[in-house]
């Protein structure tokens, strides 16, 4: 049940393509292999331009509540959270361009990876929730990518309204998504156009401009672990433990 990562290559775009079973959640496990996908796209001199997408029906559902409910102690919970934090990160830092492609809905910690992404387009099924409130924990880790993505104003209503969904359009002018279609069809054309003609561009203008759309960001080494560390604590609770093992 650990689910899937790979890495595809072809006419220097390269694919993170991943996958698992529970919604395409992210368990530890899946985490790191993300991060490792990323590392290896990112020193390929062959790759100019990065796609992130998913099988399955749904995008992402963020955190893995059945890893959640097996944790013990606050090591085993920070090491949960820190997999977040370590993925953001190493997105961060990428010299390249990286785009999502989201063809369903995006939960918690999904939708911190799409804002981590530099261009994300959807479809009209990609609606957006932050679930974390409603099981007594908070988007902490992901919050510092998503108030960059979609403002500070932004963030708090979808943190708050933690029970119900956001549509696809509203990510669309909250800034989240760039473009949303009605078809797969439509988002794949689009998000193959603009991955071709970003590849096609030189590395080093690439590299510097995403240096600059990441400006202001070189404490989030610490600040995510701080926040992964809070997030942790509040796991542990006996809200959140039985909220999470009523599900």
């Amino acid at each position: 049940m650990e689910g899937s990562v790979y890495l595809e290559k072809n006419k220097k775009i390269g694919r993170i393509k991943f996958f698992h079973p529970k919604g395409n959640s992210l368990p530890s496990s899946l985490l790191k292999k993300m991060v490792k996908a990323f590392e290896t796209a990112e020193a390929d001199l062959d790759i100019g331009v990065i796609v992130l997408e998913s099988e399955g029906n749904v995008f992402c559902s963020g955190a893995s509540l059945s890893e959640l409910k097996r944790v013990k102690n606050i090591e085993q919970a920070t090491a949960i959270f820190m997999g977040f934090a370590h993925l953001l990160n190493t997105m961060r830092k990428m010299s390249k361009f990286v785009l999502a492609r989201v063809h369903g809905k995006i939960v918690g910690g999904g939708v911190g990876l799409v804002s981590a992404c530099d261009y994300a387009f959807a479809t009209n099924l990609a609606s957006i929730k932050l679930s974390e409130l409603s099981i007594g924990i908070g988007p902490y880790v992901i919050e510092p990518a998503l108030s960059r993505k979609i403002g500070s104003t932004a963030f708090a209503q979808l943190s708050l309204d933690s029970a119900h969904w956001k549509s696809a359009n509203w990510g669309i002018d909250k800034g989240l998504y760039a473009e949303c279609f009605s078809d797969l069809e439509a988002l794949d054309q689009t998000v193959n156009e603009k991955a071709e003609r970003l590849a096609a561009y030189a590395p080093m203008a690439c590299r510097e401009l995403r240096k600059l759309h990441w400006k202001d960001t070189q404490n989030w080494d610490t600040l995510l672990r701080k926040n992964a560390k809070k997030t942790a604590q509040l796991a542990l609770s006996d809200f959140t433990q039985n909220k999470i093992k009523s599900l």
